[in-house]
């Protein structure tokens, strides 16, 4: 006597709107193995293209540094035959590179150090405590985001005429702190909250105050926030120009924005192209030096916050 197989019973699997009746070991339905394959060779073609778009320029302006104002002319793709390493040392010496280069390292380095302190402190405390216009004098923060710096060149030119500040370089440290400091808090406001408040209660338990669990403790934990931030901050002020070309006109207190423009003009009526390329690397290397040595941690840094 023969048998009938009954089928396979409905199984019935929720869909957050209700069950929904789908058959015991149905295969699953197969993928196109093409469309992935196509998406990945797009992609990596598009990074590809990128990559080459970002780098050749840099590569040809380091290669044009090393030839002669002929070769640049007669047979600018082509490597240089002979390094000219005298390019570098007249960009150098005689269009004072060294000292805009100087001036530059001062500015940049103090106002990076006070931006990264003044800010870590003014968010640690948005972030991590509650009082009356917290929230206020956080919006006033990220206003400060939104203003554009070239509204406030007029009378900032008066207020560092009357403070004696112009053409000094500790009155261009504050003001590029100021400047970045809208940024830098918005930032590290984001950071801070995604740390665990349970270490800094162990601290207070233990009988920190709060300076020192906040220097101790949290700023440590915030380390690549603040590399990241600083990485940040250091790329706009060691590019920045329009703020020192109105709050410093003395010639030897010039950063190296500056100096570059004034190169540019001059070695330009000079015809001296080896050494105008020559600067523009000088200026250059410091950027690329920064963001390779901490690029690992700049890509920690935006995604600290992603995962809790």
């Amino acid at each position: 006597m023969k048998t009938t197989e009954t089928p396979p019973a409905a199984v019935p699997v929720g869909d957050g709107g209700g069950a929904v009746a789908k058959t015991a070991g149905a295969a699953p339905p197969p993928r196109k193995r093409g469309e992935g394959k196509v998406l990945n060779v797009f992609s990596h073609g598009m990074l590809i293209l990128w990559a080459f778009m970002v780098v050749m320029p840099l590569a040809w302006a380091v290669m044009t540094s090393f030839k002669d104002d002929k070769s640049i002319f007669t047979s600018p793709w082509a490597l240089p035959d002979t390094l000219h390493f005298e390019n570098w040392s007249r960009a150098w010496t005689e269009a004072h590179m060294s000292d805009y280069f100087l001036n530059t390292v001062l500015v940049v380095g103090g106002s990076l150090a006070g931006t990264l302190l003044l800010g870590s402190m003014a968010a640690y405390v948005l972030a991590r405590f509650e009082f009356p216009g917290n929230r206020f004098i956080y919006f006033l923060f990220i206003g400060g985001m939104s203003f554009p710096i070239i509204l406030a060149l007029v009378p900032l030119f008066y207020v560092m005429n009357n403070m004696a500040l112009l053409n000094t370089i500790h009155g261009l440290i504050l003001v590029y702190i100021a400047y970045s400091l809208p940024f830098t808090v918005f930032f590290l406001t984001a950071f801070f909250r995604t740390l665990p408040s349970s270490v800094a209660e162990a601290a207070f338990m233990d009988g920190a105050s709060h300076t020192r669990t906040f220097f101790q403790v949290m700023l440590p934990m915030a380390k690549p926030g603040l590399i990241s931030v600083g990485i940040f901050n250091f790329l706009g002020q060691w590019n920045q120009y329009m703020l020192p070309t109105v709050l410093n006109t003395d010639e030897s207190k010039k950063v190296l924005s500056q100096g570059l423009v004034q190169l540019a003009v001059s070695q330009g009526y000079k015809g001296d192209w080896s050494g105008l390329f020559a600067g523009l690397v000088m200026a250059m290397l410091p950027v690329l030096a920064a963001y390779i040595i901490f690029q690992r941690q700049v890509v920690a840094g935006l995604t600290a916050g992603a995962l809790k």
